[in-house]
């Protein structure tokens, strides 16, 4: 039972991902409190891409979304890939 019940969390948690892109995510709960413009300002907190996740986390959590590892990663790299351009 219990091995039942973990495979159908992790088919939910694949839906999930696939159900919603980093980019509709991104419009949805991040353009709630700010624009682009964060992204791309001079003086960004944000210095490398474990800051960037750990920044994403935090968001999510205050705004109490509770977004999958897999949303919260696909996220992050959307941004780096846009803005942020880290190695």
């Amino acid at each position: 039972m219990k091995k039942l019940l973990l495979a159908g969390m992790a088919l939910l948690t694949a839906t999930a991902a696939q159900a919603q892109d980093a980019e509709q995510l991104l419009q949805r709960d991040c353009s709630r409190c700010h624009g682009t413009e964060i992204y791309t300002r001079t003086d960004r907190r944000v210095g490398n891409i474990n800051a960037l996740e750990a920044q994403v986390r935090r968001c999510d959590a205050n705004l109490g979304r509770r977004w999958f590892d897999e949303d919260i990663h696909a996220v992050v790299k959307h941004l780096n890939n846009n803005h942020y351009k880290f190695k």
